[in-house]
């Protein structure tokens, strides 16, 4: 034993047996009581020298099967973290509640320590067995911890640095536990920091999973918070009682335990109804809307999803394989469904027909919501691809540690704790088939070099690998984004652009689509498929006509699965309508504006100036309120009241 670890044990068995509070090797009383515990409860020697234990295959593959739900998500946000703290020298494990050793990224640097200690798949790491450690001790202390080097109780483990922290469930049981642990001479307190919000990661998308065909309610106290890291989630039924909440919607609330959110009605959390939430939400493009609690009034912002219909789930079919070179009239069908005499989206689909088989890149832009993917996906469909994978990817979501691994793949022995047959990245799945880059504008630069690369040489080269793999893809991508814009601002490379720029579609905003009510019903049969036939009168079908719907066709499709989903007949009226919802039957003044249509306009102008005509009346007339909410300057506003003839009915001049 080296006079290191003979000085290590001594210390150890000072501050054990004289049951001391301080001492210069503990940074804290956690520490001093977990020394206590591996003598008096666990009757474990400082200097134990017994190899680790190791749980048999099978019963490590059980423990892995048991957690299999959470592990998959886990795996994702292990790599990020593996990359995060890469060069480090640090391995990320994964325990479960008996502090088995389910899963293991490590860091080459660090194979050495991994030999040492047992930091191997299988290997029991609980505080009774190794003595204190990150793992074990997090288990029992429930909380976050960091033990680092001396602070370790058995001599074999004090050149490890360990930051822990636990993984709880829904119910608030300690299910597994996230550690990084390396040779670190410096105990790294941005480590414990990044492990903790790898936990808080996982455990609100293990949450939204299990929960997804239910209702979730997410709010912060911050509109900017909601959709991120810190936001609260509960799930709640159909009929407005709590199912769950993650850890997070808890501490917002100032709420114990799950108990005692569990079983009630969103109603004694807050001063809105559940019904209302889920309108507001609606009508505010799923935008976060103000609601207060009700024990002490405070603020908070939230937004209510509907589930995620289960038949739809299950419901995948596969496209089938038309004949070699020929698009049928079954597949051409997917083309002609996005469109139901609007002139401009008329003109988009007799594009794409000319170009289904032919190697042009094509580039989709519009409002977010206006159904991009839905196009990409029929245009897939509608050519001799349509057998071939789809493979969809937004690039604004995707971690820029994990850009490398995820889209383009790694090969066996690429790090260690990657797999053994390596694993095919994004862009490989899409070979044969058809590549969406949906968001290309948010794609970050360091990505785009790589992408152009690709995209040019048509070969990928996984991680690890030393030969390409040619690539046989179709190239849609798309984008809400002035990419010229940002080409000025050096954000998006001039070079890519013109990659990827070769037919432009632009789809309208739904606003401005002269074929709405024929799109309306469309989507109300796709959302009632399978649950019910589902009719619209008319009335309900003119008010949801005439309804600005700044979400686009996204928004639409949620209001009706919603009001679909609470309809008590299946025959919707106005009665169903959310009591928010703001595109109910025009006053009077709308008509007398001039809202029939204009002779001297197209169909597409026509839509538009019925639609601006509505908000107008909705704004009492004022320009500048409007200009304000169209993000548009009073001057454009005024020169499309101009141009689509459009005169205050009440006033001579608009103000």
């Amino acid at each position: 034993m080296s006079n290191f670890a003979v000085e290590h044990v001594k210390r150890v068995r000072s501050v054990v047996q004289n049951r001391m509070a301080r001492a210069p090797v503990v940074s804290g009383s956690r520490i001093t009581e977990s020394w206590l515990r591996c003598l008096n409860d666990y009757q474990l020697d400082p200097d134990s020298r017994e190899d680790p234990e190791v749980v048999s295959h099978a019963e490590l593959r059980q423990r892995q099967d048991s957690l299999a739900d959470l592990r998959t998500v886990a795996e994702v946000e292990m790599a990020n973290l593996y990359q995060q703290l890469a060069g480090s020298g640090y391995a990320i494990m994964l325990t479960d509640r008996d502090g088995v050793l389910l899963n293991f990224f490590g860091d080459p640097s660090f194979t050495h320590a991994a030999s040492k200690t047992g930091l191997m798949q299988g290997a029991i790491w609980s505080e009774r067995v190794q003595g204190t450690n990150g793992m074990g001790t997090c288990l029992i202390e429930r909380r976050p911890i960091s033990v680092h080097q001396e602070e370790h109780y058995l001599s074999r483990n004090i050149g490890l640095s360990c930051a822990a922290a636990p993984i709880f469930n829904h119910s608030g049981e300690l299910v597994a536990v996230l550690d990084a642990s390396g040779e670190s001479r410096l105990a790294q307190q941005h480590t414990l920091a990044l492990v903790s919000a790898s936990v808080q990661m996982i455990e609100n998308r293990v949450f939204l999973h299990q929960f997804r065909n239910e209702y979730i309610v997410r709010f912060h106290n911050r509109p900017e918070f909601v959709g991120t890291l810190s936001e609260g989630a509960i799930a709640v039924s159909v009929t407005g009682r709590v199912l769950a909440a993650t850890r997070r919607a808890l501490l917002l609330l100032g709420i114990q335990s799950p108990a005692e959110i569990e079983g009630r009605d969103i109603t004694d959390l807050f001063n809105i109804s559940f019904s209302g939430l889920i309108d507001c939400s609606v009508k505010k493009a799923f935008h976060p809307v103000p609601i207060f609690e009700i024990r002490n009034g405070a603020r908070f912002f939230a937004v209510s999803y509907a589930p995620v219909p289960v038949q739809r789930e299950a419901r995948q079919p596969t496209p089938a394989m038309p004949l070699a070179g020929q698009a049928g009239a079954d597949t051409m069908a997917a083309l002609d469904k996005l469109q139901f005499g609007d002139p401009l989206m008329l003109h988009n689909v007799q594009i794409a027909k000319r170009v289904v088989e032919r190697n042009v890149a094509v580039m989709l832009l519009g409002e977010t919501g206006t159904g991009k993917e839905m196009f990409a996906q029929a245009l897939h469909r509608s050519g001799s691809r349509a057998g071939k994978p789809f493979v969809a990817i937004n690039c604004a979501s995707i971690p820029e540690a994990l850009i490398e691994s995820e889209l383009f793949g790694y090969t066996s022995g690429a790090f260690t704790g990657a797999r053994k047959d390596g694993q095919a990245g994004k862009i490989l799945h899409a070979n044969g088939g058809t590549l969406f880059l949906d968001e290309i504008g948010d794609m970050p630069v360091a990505l785009q070099t790589r992408l152009l690369r690709v995209l040019e040489e048509r070969e990928v080269l996984p991680l690890g690998g030393d030969v390409p793999i040619k690539l046989d893809i179709r190239l849609i991508s798309a984008t809400h984004c002035d990419l010229q814009a940002r080409i000025g601002l050096k954000q998006f490379r001039e070079d890519l652009y013109y990659r990827l720029h070769g037919v432009t579609i632009t789809l309208p905003p739904l606003r401005a689509r002269a074929d709405r009510r024929q799109l309306i019903a469309h989507l109300a049969m796709q959302e009632s498929d399978g649950d019910g036939n589902v009719v619209l009168d008319e009335p309900l079908i003119a008010a949801l006509d005439q309804h600005p719907w700044p979400g686009n066709i996204r928004q639409l499709r949620h209001l009706l699965r919603t009001m679909i989903a609470l309809r008590e007949t299946d025959r919707l009226t106005l009665a169903d309508l959310p009591p928010e919802f703001g595109g109910r039957a025009a006053p009077a003044t709308t008509a007398a504006a001039g809202a029939a249509p204009d002779g001297g306009l197209n169909p597409l102008e026509n839509a538009e100036r019925q639609a601006l005509i509505q908000e107008l009346t909705r704004h009492g007339w004022n320009i500048s309120t409007l200009a304000r909410q169209l993000k548009i300057s009073r001057n454009t506003l005024y020169r499309k009241v101009q141009r689509l003839n459009i005169t205050n009915p009440d006033k001579a001049m608009l103000h």
